[in-house]
């Protein structure tokens, strides 16, 4: 702590001591609020349109009609201004809602209007009082009574009122909500998101369900994951990186349709478009399948831009992004050809060598290694993603990159899989889910293989409580595993989830 840092704690700490020498509890118990600061505005609003014309325009001889006033309200917030004009001090009060002047004049508050020295921005505090306009037309509240509602006695930043350092921001998120409105409306659009995707869940029948996040094994997806340890068993788990398989073995067991709303948790570095924590929708529908799946995701998207953005659009990077179905279903395999002249079908590319070799003649750097699917995904990372800018799905993956999906009856070396994808990022992942449990379990074996052998590069694990859970009977199903973090980052414009995530991963200092 800085030498000024720390004598204006000391200032902060003698005010508060100066207010509980004055009989003033500085951190009361509760607070009755009437009204928030935009609601306050509004009735003032309401007040204004009611009274209508105050008559002819003032002379010399006609003095100005008294201005228009509400009942009391009683508005709470922190303090982020403060300015004293004479006998006068005005106040900016801010809550959840947004913000509100306050006026506080010595004749109305003969008894507490010297006690306002004790006050900082940053202390929060209650205000009662009549809502009106001053002579410039600014929403205030003229305080009859006020009270403190915490005194903060460690100042906000220099800069809090525009907080620009990336690294503070995010460490110290409270001071970014503070000072920075976007954020505000960021943290306010995804729970608003959230609520609208529940909503759009329950109206189409699915059941809403928890899966464990301690698992014994970290499967449903291809990631590295978190392990801990747990002592009353004396045994190793994982915190899941899917929700994938137990919403699984809920169809086995008879529930229709059903998704969860929850946090994964995967071993990885951090960019743009990855926190190790995040948040996704995982939902499976008995009797459906991948394009059932696809018209279900672009119905969703459209649905809840209209009822959280109110219109089917975004601006995001220049382009603005549309919502409306349909989207094009784009062939994966023939993208490919089209990016970057490698036909991954040709039954010369059909091992990694071949493809190895194709894609080294092309420029790539495949000298790590890496597995013919990992290649794969390369291609669709460094050729295919960036095209994408409008709403749109791929479709039909080879095999060898989705061990969870149903093969397509007319090609066995494609399987019913699609991404979707928006300005470039990918948005979701659904398969015709596959069940079954024979071709389930060499699938999975090979994935072990494979592991073996590419040890360098993550694959999915075999799990025999969900092979012997479908071994039962899983009826067709139709899969989706959708971001969330960047449902909201499509929504809010944003291109970093950093943004969008309230506490997101930092290194420690």
């Amino acid at each position: 702590m800085s030498e000024a840092e720390s004598k204006l704690i000391g200032d902060r700490l003698q005010k508060l001591q100066s207010l509980r020498e004055k009989g003033i509890e500085p951190y009361p118990t509760r607070y009755d609020r009437s009204h928030t600061t935009q609601q306050a505005i509004e009735l003032l609003k309401r007040a204004e349109i009611e009274d209508g014309p105050r008559g002819i325009a003032p002379t010399n001889d006609t003095p100005a009609p008294a201005p228009i006033k509400t009942a009391d309200v009683s508005i709470a917030g922190r303090i982020v201004r403060y300015r004293k004009m004479g006998k006068a001090t005005f106040i900016d009060i801010l809550d959840a809602s947004g913000k509100i002047q306050a006026l506080m004049r010595q004749d109305n508050l003969p008894d507490s209007y010297d006690t306002l020295k004790d006050l900082d921005i940053g202390d929060w505090m209650g205000i009662t009082g009549p809502a009106m306009r001053t002579k410039t037309g600014e929403a205030t509240i003229e305080v009859k009574s006020w009270l403190v509602l915490s005194k903060s006695v460690r100042p906000l930043p220099e800069k809090w009122h525009g907080l620009t350092d990336t690294e503070q921001r995010f460490r110290q998120r409270y001071l970014d909500l503070i000072s920075n409105e976007e954020a505000r409306r960021v943290a306010v659009l995804r729970s608003k998101t959230i609520s609208a995707l529940r909503r759009y869940m329950d109206g189409r029948g699915f059941m809403e369900v928890e899966t464990p996040v301690l698992v014994n094994v970290p499967t449903g997806g291809t990631a590295k994951p978190f392990v801990t340890h747990y002592n009353a068993l004396d045994s190793d788990l994982y915190l899941r990186i899917a929700t994938e398989l137990y919403l699984k073995r809920l169809i086995v067991g008879g529930l229709e349709k059903v998704y969860e709303i929850g946090r994964l948790f995967r071993n990885e570095g951090l960019d743009l478009t990855h926190n190790p924590e995040f948040t996704t929708m995982e939902s499976y529908e008995a009797f459906a399948d991948y394009n059932d799946v696809m018209k279900m995701v672009e119905d969703l998207y459209y649905t809840l831009a209209m009822e959280v953005l109110g219109k089917p659009t975004v601006e995001i990077d220049g382009h603005t992004i549309n919502f409306t179905p349909p989207w094009p279903r784009i062939d994966l395999c023939s993208e490919i050809l089209k990016r970057s002249g490698i036909d991954i079908l040709s039954p010369q590319l059909a091992e990694v060598e071949g493809l190895k070799a194709a894609m080294q003649e092309k420029g790539y750097d495949v000298k790590k290694q890496m597995s013919w699917a990992g290649m794969v995904d390369k291609l669709i990372s460094q050729d295919v993603e960036a095209h994408l800018v409008q709403p749109s799905f791929l479709v039909n993956y080879p095999v060898q990159t989705s061990p969870l999906a149903k093969r397509r009856k007319d090609n066995p070396a494609l399987v019913e899989r699609f991404e979707g994808f928006v300005v470039g990022m990918e948005i979701c992942n659904a398969f015709s889910e596959l069940n079954d449990p024979v071709d389930q379990r060499r699938r999975f074996e090979q994935q072990e293989a494979l592991r073996n052998v590419f040890k360098d590069e993550d694959m999915d694990r075999l799990d025999e409580d969900f092979l012997v859970a479908i071994e039962h009977g899983m009826p067709p199903t139709g899969g989706l595993g959708l971001g969330i973090d960047r449902m909201v980052m499509v929504f809010s414009g944003h291109r970093s989830i950093r943004e969008v995530v309230l506490f997101p991963q930092m290194r420690n200092r």
